[in-house]
């Protein structure tokens, strides 16, 4: 059992009443003899001096707590990618397919991941790499979905697209999601996706508003390597999981594959995923 010494803090924005939970999980981890290291907004709340930023937080910390959302989640999965540490992520959101620890629960939880009981969810993360004239310019891993959309006055975008040098289609669209089994419950939902369950190997392309209604959302294994070029005009942008991205240009070709990092979620050790989307989702109890 790994000893928990350290853990690591981080916030998210405007979070009411947050300078009161904060101060009162530092109070406890203070009276349990566990050092914290804060992120910027974390020791905001707590009246500190600033602390870490949240790139060097996770060093030397055993468990790092999220007090957000699924999107303060993404943010620091993409920190922790490639780290053994464990993510406590409490629902401070609207929603929290991810996030789905109560603040009534964070408490208990801590003290069963102190005692070496919490229950661990593995989530694997999709790398990509955009590449311009051969050369890749930038490279990307995330939690959710890698997209492509059309900016805001574009036309419908085109985008070949190969799965394994074996062509798929030609998408005229406002756009493509590749997402994997975590983020099946995000965009690509709202695409009209399907819902993976976590632990299956595979990736998901889900084409937004195509120009061919036959074009229909593909699930492929996560072995795959997915290559999509941008034949269009400008107009074009990639977005990872929401919250970071860049601009395309014609002829750019983006390289997506499933990472060999993955991130450990702490999960409610009587919510399993079927819970969580009859909860969030509102589906019909029996």
């Amino acid at each position: 059992m790994r000893m928990i010494n350290t853990v690591g803090i981080i916030s998210k924005p405007n979070i009411e009443h947050a300078g009161e939970i904060v101060r009162e999980l530092l109070k406890w981890l203070d009276e349990h003899r566990v050092s914290y290291r804060c992120d910027e907004q974390t020791a905001l709340y707590a009246g500190l001096e600033p602390l870490y930023s949240r790139e060097d937080l996770p060093d030397g910390a055993q468990l790092v707590i999220v007090l957000g959302g699924d999107g303060t989640l993404l943010s620091a999965a993409r920190v922790i990618a490639g780290r053994d540490i464990p993510l406590l992520a409490v629902n401070l959101g609207s929603l929290g397919f991810l996030t789905s620890i109560t603040l009534d629960e964070l408490y208990p939880e801590l003290e069963r991941a102190l005692r070496g009981e919490h229950r661990i969810g593995r989530r694997r993360m999709l790398d990509c790499e955009l590449l311009r004239d051969g050369e890749i310019v930038a490279a990307y891993s995330a939690l959710n979905d890698v997209v492509i959309t059309k900016s805001m006055m574009a036309r419908m975008i085109d985008l070949d697209t190969h799965v394994d040098n074996h062509f798929v289609a030609a998408y005229k669209a406002d756009g493509l999601i590749i997402s994997t089994p975590t983020g099946s419950t995000a965009y690509s939902l709202s695409a009209g996706g399907p819902i993976i369950f976590p632990s299956v190997a595979a990736l998901c392309l889900t084409p937004i508003c195509p120009h061919m209604l036959t074009n229909r959302p593909v699930i492929v294994p996560d072995t795959s390597v997915i290559q999509i070029v941008s034949r269009g005009t400008e107009g074009t942008f990639l977005t990872i999981d929401g919250q970071v991205g860049e601009p395309i240009s014609k002829g750019d070709r983006l390289v997506c594959r499933s990472s060999s990092n993955a991130i450990s979620l702490i999960r409610p050790p009587r919510m399993l995923f079927f819970d969580v989307l009859r909860e969030k989702l509102k589906w019909g109890e029996r």
